[in-house]
């Protein structure tokens, strides 16, 4: 007898909460946002942002160059045979950041 009633209180809680989920569904407007507004909002946002990642990665270049330069003199000195394959790697690690910035900025007309 027990679980008999405890089935039929956890029906009636379900029926209620259903009731009350569809009776907020259609007794409360719905309101839409235009979906162009929100484009345009966050591509000008991510233009803003654009021209200081660009910056960023200048400067991240621009670090690196620094750290290869004192890398490889490093190696220069010590005589390691290999000094021009570490001065190309750090050369083109610090080249492909300032053109894919440049690129970037180009492709997207900023």
């Amino acid at each position: 007898m027990k679980k008999r009633i405890r089935f039929t209180i956890r029906k009636g809680k379900a029926l209620g909460l259903a009731i009350i989920v569809y009776a907020l569904t259609f007794l409360l407007p719905a309101q839409a946002q235009d979906g162009n507004a929100g484009i345009n909002e966050a591509t000008m946002r991510v233009r803003s942002y654009f021209t200081t990642g660009t910056s960023l990665m200048y400067a991240i270049g621009a670090i690196l160059g620094l750290v290869g330069a004192v890398k490889v003199y490093q190696k220069w000195n010590s005589g390691d045979p290999d000094t021009g394959k570490v001065a190309a790697a750090w050369f083109g690690s610090c080249v492909f950041l300032v053109i894919v910035a440049t690129v970037l900025r180009s492709f997207f007309g900023i």
